[in-house]
């Protein structure tokens, strides 16, 4: 076992959690049972590998904090195989006992996924309750969920992780119920009663869940007509994006230096440079090891995403561990079923936050790592905070739209001045000069308006048009 950062000690509150000068909700230790990494045949760790292990267990206690726990130690646990009974090999769950005793510990937050024997096997052991990696991120999500959506995604993915911990091993759920005289039969169990129940709620919540998707739909089928493209922001949690985001939009979406501070999706309208607008929408974030039930439940929320015409990719430039949170991401992205790599990349636009962390020696360092990357495959290095490289990467998004954009010559009746108006609002005007009585106008639309511009104005290539009433 190797502990490397108490966070407690001689510095502790002197208060019992509960008490009325404690404000968290409990006191915890954090454990990382992590496997240990080999370098050949040999026992010896690679510093690659041990600075993992710090961000990893950093992670979780970010976690716990995130539901106001008072972490009071962490602990990374090297383990050569996993247990099947306790996870931790026997002397470590020991030296664990030592602690959560010492300390009065109310919770231990284990960072990895326990099955339910083991769960309670360490219940056991530490007379304490706890709480794996899925069951933390679950509870994060149910104090955030704020919207009636975010509220039935969270309840959907807690009730498939309930199931799943419903095993023959409380004394409450061997009671048998039903049954009718000699005839009846043993009746049924409370544990299959307690399973059928989750079953009919989770049947009631997908049905709920499929309206909310029909709704979803129906809004994205009214952004079409109207048209607007979409842009959404796709990330590591505590990448930035909800600052990005209203640093693009001058929103005032929730940002806040924690781990999920935004859950429920928000979308906002995006004005490009050149007068063109999308839509930007802002997702949950993503996380290593996110729990199979949360990207099931969330898919209706993630949809936009899917339907997205660029992605976004925000990277926290500055952790130490960027480069695997990266790889976190793209596997997400895999499961929800879009391929990084399709198109050559053409649909992801990296952007790499937080370069005002940097001195001006590490951005010319990082401009240069940016600049032999294939053109296929850009990034753009922006400070959200400071807005930074914020030009740039407008003028990205709105290039890489454009190439889904028609130019069209239009010769328009000075005096229609609602056709000229509702042209300023709905197209890119690349060029316009009065010729006598008209206008003769380069302009450039999206895909999705090129046929409401040609019969509106009757535009041809080079063509005079006659625009009617708008």
């Amino acid at each position: 076992m190797e502990p490397f950062n108490r966070e407690g000690g001689a510095d502790r509150p002197k208060s019992l959690p509960g008490s009325a000068s404690d404000n968290s909700t409990g006191w915890v230790i954090v454990i990382g049972p992590y496997l240990r990494t080999r370098r050949g045949d040999g026992d010896a760790q690679t510093e690659s590998s041990v600075r993992d292990y710090e961000a990893r267990i950093e992670e979780a206690a970010g976690l716990a904090r995130a539901i106001d726990l008072t972490v009071i130690e962490t602990v990374v646990a090297t383990i050569s195989q996993i247990r099947p009974a306790t996870y931790l090999g026997k002397g470590k769950v020991e030296e664990i006992t030592g602690l959560v005793a010492g300390n009065h510990i109310e919770l231990v937050v284990m960072d990895c996924a326990l099955s339910p024997i083991q769960q309670r096997n360490l219940e056991k052991a530490w007379s304490t309750k706890v709480l794996d990696r899925t069951g933390l991120i679950l509870e994060i999500f149910g104090r955030r969920a704020k919207t009636k959506e975010g509220a039935l995604q969270v309840e959907l993915a807690h009730l498939n992780y309930q199931r799943s911990r419903l095993v023959r091993s409380w004394t409450h759920l061997e009671r048998q119920r039903g049954g009718f005289g000699f005839m009846g039969g043993p009746g049924e169990t409370q544990i299959e009663a307690d399973r059928r129940l989750i079953g009919d709620r989770i049947t009631r919540l997908e049905g709920e869940l499929k309206k909310v998707q029909a709704t979803r739909r129906l809004h994205r089928a009214g952004r079409q007509r109207v048209p607007y493209r979409v842009v959404a922001l796709v990330g590591y949690t505590n990448a930035g994006k909800s600052t990005l985001f209203n640093r693009l939009t001058r929103a005032d979406v929730q940002a806040a230096d924690m781990l999920f501070a935004t859950l429920d999706p928000t979308l906002r309208a995006l004005n490009l440079p050149h007068g063109g607008k999308a839509m930007l929408s802002d997702t949950v974030g993503f996380i290593s090891n996110l729990p199979t039930q949360l990207v099931a439940a969330f898919r209706a929320t993630l949809e936009e995403v899917l339907e997205a015409d660029i992605i976004l990719h925000v990277r926290d430039i500055s952790h130490e561990d960027a480069e695997a949170q990266e790889r976190d991401v793209d596997a997400v992205l895999r499961q929800l079923g879009i391929d990084p790599d399709a198109d050559g990349g053409q649909r992801i636009i990296e952007v790499w936050n937080k370069i005002d962390r940097f001195d001006a020696e590490e951005r010319d360092n990082l401009r240069n790592i940016a600049a032999r990357r294939p053109p296929e495959r850009p990034c753009f290095l922006v400070s959200a905070v400071s807005g930074e490289g914020i030009g740039e990467l407008l003028s990205a998004i709105e290039d890489r739209l454009a190439t889904k954009r028609t130019t069209l010559n239009l010769s328009i009746d000075a005096a229609d001045g609602a056709g000229i108006s509702w042209l300023h609002r709905n197209a890119e005007v690349l060029n316009k000069e009065l010729h006598g009585e008209r206008f003769d106008m380069t302009v450039r639309v999206d895909e999705t308006k090129r046929d409401i511009v040609m019969s509106r104005f009757d535009a041809v290539p080079g063509g005079a048009s006659q625009s009617p009433e708008i």
